[in-house]
């Protein structure tokens, strides 16, 4: 199991960037592969941090990510084969439908409880 940490710093210019922590402070270059679609990122940059053990990852989001519907890229300690973490893109039209209507569907849910916890309420006082 990796003792490496991730942390997101920002996403700005279609480069996601986050800190990688824990590294052995010798100097290592930890061994990073970013996922999407099943295959890896090219272009991934590691560079060391202010810090013994710190490490900055960019990530620069192909082309191709940039499309309707949800893009995810899963980022792995390739020497241990751990996910330290991912993040996710969302566009188009129709995610923005779905998630409204997503939104809508929750809250009659919810109405619905409150509606049949109050009739518990009554009935059982």
């Amino acid at each position: 199991m990796s003792d490496l940490t991730l942390t997101k710093i920002r996403f700005r210019n279609g480069v996601w960037e986050g800190r990688i922590g824990n590294a052995p402070a010798s100097g290592a270059r930890p061994d990073i592969t970013v996922m999407f679609q099943d295959l890896p990122v090219q272009d991934v940059r590691l560079s060391e941090g202010e810090t013994g053990g710190e490490w900055t990852v960019s990530v620069p989001v192909p082309a191709e990510a940039v499309a309707d519907g949800v893009q995810t890229f899963v980022i792995f300690d390739a020497a241990s084969s751990t996910r330290l973490g991912d993040f996710t893109l969302i566009a188009g039209e129709a995610v923005a439908d779905d998630l409204r209507a997503e939104v809508e569907l929750l809250r009659a849910e919810l109405d619905m409880l409150k509606r049949a916890f109050r009739r518990h309420c009554l009935e059982t006082s």
